[in-house]
């Protein structure tokens, strides 16, 4: 664990260590991306991941039947509060920014990584990947010409895998949030300028596009719905580049939502912001550097090479110090303070894809330990919902990587009665081993 003299403050990190902080850069228009025609060659569910089965309940069709209401998410366990003197459970997110099935198929492929290690996840979809490029100007972003978006649009072989993927991981028990639409980051018109209206703008179009692809892009009419209620399934956010969170959670607290991820932190137990949860993205350690990033793939990239294409030799070395750099995060607190571990990534190949392997190392190790549950930020909220307010109050007093001196019984003894909140949550095998890699090493 990284010496407490070695954390950089908060304000130090954002101005000198992540110039435009978490980037989520997403692809422009041009690129080989969901904005720029995805899917080109692409066949979904990639690497034998086939979709998940269809909902065998009733399908009640929404709207113009791009989504429909077929009964409670499978897959998802209910939360259960914890019992007096009770460990708490160390919860994971792993969550992506600007979710769709490109020609990378990386949806796909995550969509079945996550199956293999029994892991739940947040897709942020931006709503621009379900709006193709000839009906662009239906788009009219705050403080820009309709029609405008940083990260492109789509056509309809893209929106029609992405629908693929997006079925499948609600139906697979993950969750789909929302990274808004055109991506406007900076002080031109981005998004940390906007005001509340525009921000209530900015989510009503991006549920908008979600509820109404088969009118957007007529040659999809035949294609299943969504099967869930957007309006209902989305409770959650992470704002372009980590900007306009005070806005946006003043807009999004008054729509429904629940959680926000767009903030820094560190690891620590959260607490709500505006009423609603405060899930940011966490400080954690750089192996062989003074510093710590922020637990995204952006982040780590943008402090190593500066550039999506650096050196090809150095590609190796960077993925395993993001990897180690997340274990040991991980580490610090499994057998510290509990806190939950958020990490944010982006479905893109920087730097010959270096870091989707260490995402997915991380994933094999971590989730597969005794105690550790691979989480939604849904099923996390649904969690700290859940739990007696004294509790969370006493796990808010641990400090980064801080252990409980008397221990968890004691700890947490008295903190609130055992009234379950639901039925419980799967916990992994006694008798499983807990593996190697959680404190920290190259697993």
């Amino acid at each position: 664990m990284m010496a407490a003299t070695k954390r950089i403050a908060l304000g130090a990190v954002v101005t000198a260590l992540v110039a435009g902080l978490a980037g989520c850069s997403g692809p422009g228009p041009g690129a080989d991306g969901p904005g720029a025609g995805a899917g080109k060659e692409s066949a979904p569910g990639a690497e034998g991941n086939s979709p998940a089965a269809a909902p065998k309940g009733p399908v009640n069709l929404i709207g113009d039947g791009s989504t429909a209401f077929t009964g409670a998410q499978p897959k998802l366990p209910a939360a259960k509060r914890l019992k007096p003197g009770q460990k708490p459970p160390q919860f994971v997110v792993f969550s992506w920014d600007g979710a769709g099935e490109d020609s990378q198929k990386l949806f796909s492929h995550f969509r079945a990584v996550a199956k293999k290690y029994d892991a739940k996840m947040t897709y942020f979809l931006s709503g621009v990947y379900l709006l193709p490029e000839e009906k662009k100007e239906l788009y009219d972003p705050p403080q820009h010409a309709a029609g405008r978006s940083d990260i492109g649009f789509n056509d309809t072989k893209g929106i029609r895998h992405t629908l693929t993927e997006l079925r499948a991981a609600w139906l697979d028990g993950n969750e789909i949030g929302t990274h808004f639409n055109g991506h406007f980051c900076g002080p031109d018109g981005g998004v940390g300028t906007w005001s509340v209206e525009e921000w209530k703008s900015e989510i009503s179009q991006a549920k908008a596009f979600v509820k109404g692809w088969k009118t957007n892009a007529p040659a999809l009419k035949g294609e299943a719905p969504l099967p869930f209620d957007y309006d209902k399934e989305l409770i959650g956010a992470r704002t372009p580049c980590l900007e306009g969170q005070k806005n946006m959670v003043a807009a999004a607290r008054t729509m429904g939502f629940r959680y926000d991820s767009s903030g820094v932190g560190n690891q620590v137990w959260p607490a709500k912001k505006e009423g609603i949860w405060d899930l940011p993205l966490q400080l954690v350690p750089v192996p062989g550097r003074a510093f710590e990033t922020l637990s995204m793939d952006y982040n780590f990239m943008f402090n190593q090479s500066g550039t999506t294409q650096g050196d090809p030799g150095k590609h190796e070395y960077w993925g395993n110090q993001m990897r180690d750099g997340l274990l040991q995060a991980f580490g610090r607190a499994y057998n510290g303070n509990r806190a939950p571990l958020i990490i944010g990534n982006h479905f893109e190949s920087w730097n010959g894809g270096t870091y989707m392997r260490a995402v997915e190392e991380t994933m094999k190790t971590v989730c597969t330990q005794r105690d550790v549950q691979c989480v939604s930020f849904r099923q996390l909220t649904d969690w700290l919902d859940a739990q007696a307010p004294a509790t969370l109050a006493k796990l808010g007093t641990l400090k980064v990587g801080q252990k409980p001196e008397p221990g968890w019984t004691a700890f947490l003894a008295g903190t609130g009665p055992a009234k379950p909140a639901g039925s419980p949550v799967p916990a992994r095998p006694a008798d499983q081993p807990a593996g190697k890699g959680a404190d920290g090493s190259a697993g």
